[in-house]
């Protein structure tokens, strides 16, 4: 039995006495390039799918009224790609120029510690992007980064220890440039990153935030991994 790689709908204005009311696989794709394997295969920068196994997929099947002429791995193809397009649709208006936050502040590789410390608390981030002389982002200081500078596994067993020795703090902190602690390289995206990008950038750390840069890998803005779920509405999936 030949399969095709693409479905339609058979009209009864056209009918004949084996095409009535049926589904059968078309052709509005070229039989000549059929999908891809790697086409249908979920990615790095897509949102999890559910899992369909051969009894999920035959249980629906049983459900259409008609006749389908589809094998279980020509329905998960159609599914993956249909999943694909939904999240362009979906998501088309997400940019991480749109969504990032300017006016921050980035640290300079010779910044010492405690004045790094300072300026994350000045301007209420967890993190803060570490730049060159030319502005392009070469890593990022996290709070994490601070506790294992320090040696410490939490911010309570930090405390503990400063009650004990404050000159742990001073000296690690005063004389230790930020270049020497930062987590490098910086993951980052453009300015005109969509979803798909930005999703394969906070796949690639565990961190809160991103950088957003220019064509160059100057600093534009801090993309908030919230006001990215947020913006998606993804809280609603979860």
């Amino acid at each position: 039995m030949q399969r095709h790689p693409a479905l339609r709908s058979l009209s009864n204005e056209h009918p004949n006495e084996n095409s009535r009311n049926t589904l059968r696989i078309g052709s509005t794709m070229n039989e000549q390039d059929p999908i891809k394997p790697e086409a249908t295969r979920p990615g790095a920068d897509d949102l999890p799918e559910l899992e369909l196994s051969d009894e999920d997929i035959l249980d629906a099947m049983r459900h259409i009224p008609g006749y389908l002429d589809i094998t279980t791995a020509d329905f998960r193809a159609i599914y993956h790609l249909a999943h694909r397009h939904s999240l362009d649709r979906l998501f088309r208006h997400v940019r991480a120029g749109r969504l990032m936050r300017a006016g921050i502040t980035p640290l300079q590789a010779d910044t010492r510690l405690d004045e790094a410390a300072r300026s994350l608390a000045g301007q209420r981030r967890k993190s803060l992007p570490v730049v060159d002389a030319d502005g392009c982002v070469i890593g990022m200081l996290t709070e994490t980064d601070f506790l294992r500078r320090l040696k410490a596994e939490t911010f309570l067993e930090l405390l503990l220890r400063l009650v004990a020795d404050q000159g742990v703090f001073t000296h690690r902190c005063h004389e230790t440039p930020v270049s020497e602690a930062m987590t490098a390289p910086a993951v980052t995206v453009a300015e005109a990153a969509g979803f798909r990008d930005i999703v394969s950038a906070f796949r690639a750390h565990e961190g809160r935030s991103t950088p957003v840069v220019d064509g160059q890998g100057r600093f534009r803005g801090l993309l908030l991994r919230k006001d990215f779920v947020d913006a998606c509405h993804l809280e609603d999936l979860l």
